[in-house]
Order: C-alpha cells, then sequence, then structure tokens
C-alpha cells in the first residue's frame, strides 16, 4: 500500500463471497490506505480468508438492507474519502491511477465520483443490452454523502452538480452461475416490491402484463442487446422477467392470503 493515498479507505461489503473477496481486496489494495470489509454474517469461510490476506479492519453486523447497512459502515472509515467497491468488482490499474490522481488534489466543488462499470456475464464481456451505460456514485467524502433509505437499488443522496465523473471504469463479475443469480434475483426483487409497497405502488394489469415485452424491445432493439449474441438474450430475457416478478411480488404484497396452517387445529383437537 505505499503507493496508495492515505485519505481513502476502500468499503467493501461483503456476504459469502469465498470466491470473490480475495480478488477484491488484491485490486483494493493498489489505493487503499484502508480497507474495512464490512460483513453480514458470512458462513463460507470468508472471514477466513480475510484473516489469512492480512492487512483489513473487518467490521460485522446483521444485514436489514443494504442502504442500511452502508450508511451504518460509512462513519467507520477513517478515511476522509471512501471508496465502496462490491466482492464482484475489481479496480483497473488505469482506475487505480485516476483515483490517486483525483485524490491527490481533490476538488472543492465536488463530494464524490461516479464510475462506469464493465459488466461481464457468465465471463463474457457485455457491451450492449444497457449494461454499457452502467455506473454507480461510489467515491465519496466520508462525511458528506449517505444513501437514501431503500431496500435495494440504493442511490446516494448527493447535492446537485456536486458529482463528477471519472473517466475509467471497474470490472464488475455479477453472474458466474445460474443458481446464484436466481437466487440473487429472488431476493432483490422482494426488496423491491417492498420499496414499491411503501411508496403507496399497486400492481395492476396493465403494468404486469405489458412490462415484459416493453422491457425485453428496450433492451433487446433499442439497447442493440441482440449484438452479445446468446449472452445478450439471456439477459434481455432475465431482465425483463425481473421487471415482471418484481410486479408480481408486489401484487403478493398485497393480496395473498396465508397458507392455513393445519397443525393448529389439530392441536386444537388434540386439546
Amino acid at each position: 500500500m505505499s503507493s496508495a493515498p492515505s485519505k481513502l479507505t476502500v468499503l467493501i461489503p461483503a456476504k459469502n463471497e469465498r470466491l470473490n473477496i480475495r480478488p477484491c481486496i488484491e485490486s483494493a489494495r493498489t489505493i487503499a490506505g484502508e480497507i474495512v470489509v464490512a460483513d453480514s454474517g458470512s458462513t463460507d469461510g470468508t472471514l477466513e480468508i480475510v484473516a489469512r490476506i492480512g492487512g483489513c479492519r473487518v467490521i460485522e453486523r446483521e444485514l436489514i438492507d443494504f442502504s442500511d447497512f452502508k450508511n451504518w459502515a460509512i462513519p467507520q472509515a477513517t478515511h476522509p474519502w471512501v471508496l465502496i467497491l462490491d466482492a464482484d468488482e475489481r479496480i483497473t490499474p488505469e482506475l487505480a491511477v485516476e483515483i490517486r490522481g483525483v485524490l491527490a488534489s481533490p476538488p472543492e466543488n465536488l463530494d464524490g465520483y461516479w464510475i462506469g462499470r464493465e459488466n461481464y456475464f457468465l465471463g463474457h464481456r457485455i457491451r450492449h443490452c444497457g449494461w454499457n451505460s452502467d455506473a454507480v456514485f461510489r467515491l465519496f467524502r466520508r462525511d458528506v454523502c449517505r444513501y437514501t433509505k431503500r431496500r435495494v437499488h440504493e442511490s446516494m443522496d448527493v447535492a446537485s452538480g456536486r458529482a463528477g465523473k471519472l473517466r475509467c471504469e471497474m470490472l464488475h463479475y455479477p453472474v458466474w452461475n445460474y443458481d446464484r443469480y436466481l437466487a440473487k434475483m429472488a431476493h432483490y426483487t422482494r426488496l423491491g416490491a417492498q420499496d414499491l409497497h411503501d411508496r403507496g405502488r399497486k400492481a395492476g394489469m396493465a403494468s404486469m402484463l405489458l412490462r415484459v415485452p416493453f422491457r425485453f424491445l428496450q433492451l433487446y432493439i433499442v439497447r442493440l442487446g441482440f449484438l452479445d449474441g446468446l449472452a445478450g438474450l439471456q439477459i434481455c430475457m432475465i431482465s425483463a422477467f425481473t421487471s415482471f416478478l418484481k410486479q408480481a411480488r408486489l401484487w403478493e404484497l398485497e393480496n395473498a392470503l396465508p397458507q392455513p396452517d393445519p397443525e393448529i387445529k389439530a392441536d386444537r383437537l388434540a386439546a
């Protein structure tokens, strides 16, 4: 870490990231004055790997939702600038050089920066499908920026005109196998439906019926997903279904009847 700017803490939220945590930490070391791993209950050996790597500070707490968890972790950073790096993301050498340059003399009129992401699906680079314009607000002043209260797809609350964008991108590997991806999709759509429900949104016939074809055509045709071949087809289909599933789970919150528990009746009869 000798060449890293001492003013930067890299914060890595993690849970069960055994296959990701080592390369993530190794990429973070190129820029971090401090690395903090914020763990929310790993049981797969993630924290043991962090201990073997060394040089990281671990903080632990149960995950309530993503914005709440990150807002709890941010103030625990030692340095005035924080970079949140998900375990499935990697800092490239080019991005490391740019971040070091920015933090050597941070502009007073900016509180943080958007960073683009180069995305991969099952190991394949995706250049379209809307993934090509993916950017996240991750490099920011510790004492100024916080996430808005939202369970999933949280956004940073930053004053208008005080956000810049870095030129270089980070690498992002969100999908290595379908088992984990589908489990993540189920979790995210449940949280997304709860967010919609909190805002008073209702699931209707039109939104459930038309969302899938509109979303698919937008990504596959308008956003040129067809140019990514069969990988692009899968991404566009899954994204369209995910938008439907979130609406379906919203309908579930409003209308689903609880499954009867026959053991309650059995216990009453036995008494």
